[in-house]
């Protein structure tokens, strides 16, 4: 089931990556071919504002993760719509202020990215700054919201959201450039270009916020549910995405700097087509980063130490292939992917074309290191996400891209990206062995998970089913356990009661739905003197634990069960039914009333 999971998730996670930097994507083709080099170079210089914005609703949506979902593992549907109304209420306010903020300093802001105070670079860096920050809520919103549509598997909404989003960018800056000639409302071709953006993403927003806005909607807003203390859990679980994205930041910053030293004007707008493509070739590194801090979250709550092995190794197998495959692709059609930014012969594009090739080399290793940092993420090590956002994000590719521009000059200055990434990789690959005297690609090593996570094999009882025979044996199996657990006869047989029910009306009905293949998975396990059963399956949403009986016969192993359960809990995720039940400590016959002897 996980390795069908991940492979739903990570098309889409891609695609939602793909959305925040294909409106970026088409504004730098639109500026190279219709508005020039000097063009190019502003949209390069207002880049580290642009990818605060980023920054800010990478955070934000890296919390909604995170802490989503751990309210999700652990089946608690109100703490969810906390994390949900609370998320919302942030990223407006936000978004809001920051772009109150740009529009009224753009100049300022403009001098301090390095465009000068006066001149045609100093008033397109201010134009696209004013223009593109009009939609920063748009675009946070478009960040918040994409966890959300994942966890209740609305992935081909978020396709077509991102597809419309791309639809109305390029009508709007073919607009500014062809028919606007002194761009749109005459504020110049770059704020139009900016402003073009921001429309874009309000497109998105409109399509995907119909999903939120119906019935059907998972999640409910709240202003009641709008929590302070969420609001700083959400934060504080986001926060090493955003050292990441605020290493991002940095970096631009150190590079624009050094570029403009040793390589002038024409670097930086070299740099500008060579980070955008890269960056969109980059969404396959960022979807499985996505994935891993999302379905970690979820199997680190419910200490699955096996689910998380296998999530890990299988992310690590995705990043290699796909990695490899985007690094070629980007070797190779570097020369064509360029001229549609520079068609023009010349240094920038050569140097362009030059520092993509450059790029693609760091594909694989920095694939590797988004599944293990979101890992560590999503199971709480926070520290140690946080340490390698900042060494993989700004300090090792900074630090390289300084010392080969010393050595060689400007063409020292394109293999920032590869040796960032390879001498994180490699670093990390030290870390893990040391601490654990491992390998760090066998096993769990690679997790770095404590050792008393999970539960020992003997304590733990995972089975997955697709007959009813499966649930037979698998309702015999558990009985077996109980008992050998300390459980007395009644709670056994009640267990199995249980799983015989709910097992066999998932098989009998679940399965019959439809005529796609359909999985389920029961997981018992024992700690700390207490049980706890888990089922999960891919059909259609039915919650037992609220079910409304027919009759006295009707569910009524589920009803024995939950009369002794501490807890019971059912969320609906990801296209997957997910029931928890617990029962802390081994009760005592006749000490519950059972449905049947209700009168």
């Amino acid at each position: 089931m996980i390795r069908k999971l991940v492979r739903q998730m990570l098309s889409a996670q891609i695609f939602s990556a793909l959305a925040v930097s294909l409106c970026l994507l088409i504004d730098i083709v639109v500026i190279g071919r219709y508005l020039g080099d000097e063009a190019m170079a502003a949209y390069q210089m207002s880049n580290p504002l642009l990818l605060s914005i980023g920054a800010l609703g990478t955070l934000l949506s890296a919390g909604v993760q995170v802490a989503c979902g751990k309210s999700l593992g652990s089946g608690s549907k109100e703490e969810t719509d906390r994390g949900y109304s609370s998320a919302i209420a942030v990223a407006a306010a936000v978004s809001v202020l920051f772009a109150a903020i740009v529009l009224v300093f753009a100049p300022f802001l403009a001098r301090a990215m390095g465009a000068g105070t006066g001149g045609d670079l100093f008033d397109m860096t201010r134009g696209y700054l004013r223009g593109f920050s009009i939609g920063a809520p748009g675009s946070m919103g478009a960040l918040v919201l994409v966890p959300f549509l994942q966890m209740a598997g609305q992935g081909n909404l978020l396709i077509v959201g991102v597809l419309s989003m791309t639809a109305a960018d390029i009508a709007l800056d073919l607009v500014n450039v062809l028919v606007c000639k002194n761009g749109l409302f005459g504020l110049g071709p770059m704020f139009g270009m900016g402003l073009a953006s921001s429309l874009s993403y309000y497109a998105a927003i409109v399509i995907t916020g119909a999903y939120f806005l119906s019935k059907k909607c998972v999640f409910r807003f709240s202003l009641r549910q709008v929590k302070w203390r969420k609001i700083l859990e959400l934060f504080r679980e986001g926060m090493p995405a955003g050292f990441n994205m605020a290493s991002s930041v940095l970096l631009v910053f150190v590079l624009n700097r050094l570029l403009i030293k040793y390589g002038g004007k024409d670097a930086v707008a070299a740099f500008a087509p060579m980070l955008t493509v890269g960056n969109t070739a980059n969404a396959i590194a960022t979807g499985i980063g996505g994935v891993s801090l999302t379905l970690s979250g979820i199997f680190w709550h419910e200490e699955d130490r096996s689910a998380l092995t296998e999530l890990i190794h299988l992310l690590s197998r995705y990043a290699v292939v796909l990695g490899l495959g985007m690094g070629i692709l980007l070797a190779a059609a570097a020369d064509p992917l360029i001229s549609l930014f520079i068609p023009h012969e010349g240094p920038v594009r050569s140097m362009a074309v030059f520092g993509l090739r450059m790029f693609a080399i760091g594909m694989v290793p920095c694939s590797i290191t988004n599944a293990l940092k979101n890992a560590w993420l999503g199971t709480g090590r926070v520290a140690l996400t946080e340490m390698t956002s900042i060494l993989e994000g700004a300090f090792f590719p900074a630090a390289a891209a300084f010392a080969m521009c010393r050595l060689i000059g400007v063409t020292g200055a394109w293999l920032y990206f590869p040796m960032g990434e390879w001498i994180t990789l490699l670093f990390l690959g030290i870390m893990i062995a040391l601490r654990t005297k491992r390998k760090p690609w066998v096993g769990d090593a690679a997790l770095l998970l404590k050792k008393d996570f999970g539960v020992a094999g003997k304590d733990l009882l995972e089975m997955n089913l697709q007959s009813m025979q499966d649930v037979a044996e698998a309702a015999e199996k558990a009985q077996r356990f109980c008992l050998e657990h300390g459980q007395d006869e009644r709670i056994s047989n009640h267990i199995a009661l249980c799983i015989e029910e709910m097992a066999g009306n998932t098989i009998q009905h679940g399965f019959a739905m439809d005529r796609k293949h359909h999985d389920l998975s029961v997981r018992l396990l024992y700690k700390d003197s207490g049980l706890t059963l888990r089922f999960r399956d891919d059909c259609g949403a039915f919650d037992p634990v609220h079910y409304i009986p027919k009759d006295e016969e009707d569910a009524l192993g589920i009803r024995l069960i939950l009369a002794f359960a501490q807890e019971a809990r059912y969320t609906y995720a990801m296209n997957l039914n997910n029931v928890c039940i617990r029962i802390w400590q081994t009760q005592k016959a006749g000490s519950v009333k059972l449905p049947a002897e209700e009168s």
